[in-house]
């Protein structure tokens, strides 16, 4: 898989494409060894004997697809027959080579997109980011490990208490050696940023018996049994007997799974015990995530009876109080709407109180100074958004708050902005302007709904380009009969209330 070295002029002229953050997590993988015997991206033999027998085309055992798409325009310049066209250099996001793909298959899958199958061999140095030195492969870990059983524990979640309690008791019981595998590829179902886990799981070390601690690049798909089987498959690369089960883990692999009974908390003593051997009376159920989450935004101590006082501290420093996290406000509406004159109210009334840095991003502006030359298409303006996105997510991710207000009328484009402020540990405020279409065409203040219906604006939203409605605002205003001051005090009356906003001292 990683032995032999392509020619340089091949991989001079090679093209490059980084590919979907998953597909990127199933490279690392499959270059550490961690998805052996696989060596590459699955063809489409191996797929259809996948799913007919669940084992590949020569009769391995495997669990699920592990798959490679590429854009048609590049797949279609690729071939098969000349090593010059079928290798494809792939890269990390910031364009630096990974590794190269030497095709064995290609296959439409839609007019956009094209399935790839073939090996994969390492280039570069092995990657950049935090702890890397962490991210050992499976023949160094189990290098490491002493002989006899393994105790597997896949932490996408910080360890608290019971969940360390459960670990102590299982290393106990199987006299085994404890495997801490922790998913770094991307935020976990809690939204916490790989960087900030591990430091939580290292927070925690002191509460655990004997562990070796390792980064892997295992992200979700969004298919519970599968993330299992392939947690599972690897987790036994890394030289695991035993899986402590956290839920969701199923068995795969040769893996024995443990699946663990309920602890609870005892208040007479304060130990954690089974919750059947603790009187009612004298019983605290382990607090659930939303809980913990709950605490955290309002800026309460978690309890230590739960918590050790070192991991509180590190979930703290990445999930400060709301007040005091970074926020990004998204208004969207038709033209006219109201939205540009709410957001501009709302960051002078910021502006004026001084508790948060305020960043406006009006779209006229943005069109002018970010998103010149772009024009009106679905895919220009799906562009200005995303571009507007990611600007409002990086002054939140340094705790500052964005205030974006352009028409957005894709649900695609919104949802990404979404995205990008929650993975840089931010809020996002949905602000959903639903002044109606005609009440919008009344004001127009700018004379643009006038030239459209004239035909002499092409792209208008609302005239001839489609407005999606969003399903998941925060908070809907209609400034049809609400004057621009009672609409300001809608909006910081909600962000107030749900505490992003420092209350006003009258």
């Amino acid at each position: 898989m990683n032995g032999s070295v392509l020619p340089e002029d091949v991989l001079r002229d090679a093209p490059s494409y980084t590919p979907r953050p998953h597909e990127l997590a199933d490279l690392e993988l499959l270059l550490s060894g961690a998805y052996s015997p696989l060596t590459g991206f699955l063809g489409r033999a191996d797929l259809a004997a996948l799913q007919r027998r669940g084992q590949l085309a020569d009769g391995t055992q495997w669990p699920v697809p592990v798959t490679l798409e590429l854009p048609a325009e590049l797949a279609s310049r690729l071939d098969a027959d000349d090593p010059r066209q079928r290798t494809v250099v792939l890269t990390d996001p910031e364009g630096a080579p990974v590794a190269a793909l030497e095709l064995t298959d290609v296959w439409p899958i839609d007019p956009q997109r094209y399935g790839a199958g073939g090996t994969v061999r390492r280039m570069g140095d092995g990657g950049h980011g935090p702890f890397q030195r962490l991210r050992r492969s499976p023949e160094e870990v189990k290098a490491l490990l002493p002989p006899g059983r393994v105790l597997g524990v896949i932490a996408d979640r910080p360890l608290h208490r019971p969940q360390l309690a459960q670990i102590a008791h299982a290393a106990r019981t199987l006299a085994a050696h404890l495997l801490i595998l922790v998913p770094v590829s991307g935020p976990g179902p809690d939204g916490l940023p790989p960087e900030a886990l591990v430091r939580a799981i290292f927070a925690a070390r002191d509460r655990m018996p004997p562990a070796t601690i390792v980064a892997v690049p295992l992200l979700t798909r969004g298919d519970e049994m599968r993330d299992a089987l392939l947690r599972a498959r690897v987790a036994g690369a890394y030289g695991v007997t035993h899986v402590l089960s956290t839920g969701d883990m199923l068995s795969g692999a040769g893996l024995r799974v443990l699946v663990p009974r309920e602890l609870a908390y005892d208040n007479r003593d304060g130990q954690w015990r089974w919750r059947d051997d603790i009187p009612p009376r004298n019983r605290r159920l382990a607090m659930t995530p939303a809980e913990i989450d709950d605490l955290l935004d309002r800026g309460f101590p978690l309890p230590e009876w739960h918590t050790p006082p070192a991991v509180a501290k590190e979930l703290v420093r990445v999930r400060p109080p709301r007040r005091h996290r970074g926020l990004v406000v998204f208004f969207t509406g038709f033209s006219g709407s109201g939205k540009s004159t709410i957001a501009r109210g709302l960051v002078d009334s910021m502006r004026e109180s001084g508790d948060r840095t305020i960043t406006l991003l009006d779209g006229d502006v943005v069109r002018r100074e970010l998103s010149a030359g772009l024009g009106f298409s679905k895919a220009d303006r799906d562009a200005n958004v995303r571009r507007i996105g990611w600007v409002a997510a990086e002054v939140a991710r340094h705790r500052g708050m964005a205030v974006a207000c352009p028409i957005a009328p894709y649900e695609s484009a919104r949802r990404a902005a979404r995205r990008m402020a929650t993975e840089a540990g931010a809020g996002f405020v949905l602000v959903h302007v639903a002044t109606p279409l005609e009440v919008c065409e009344q004001r127009d203040r700018k004379g643009l709904y006038a030239r459209a219906r004239a035909g002499q604006l092409r792209g208008m939203t609302g005239v001839d380009d489609p407005y999606e409605e969003p399903a998941n605002a925060e908070l809907t205003i209609d400034t049809t009969d609400m004057s621009v001051p009672e609409a300001i005090e809608v909006v910081l009356a909600y962000l107030v209330e749900s505490g992003w906003v420092e209350p006003k001292l009258s």
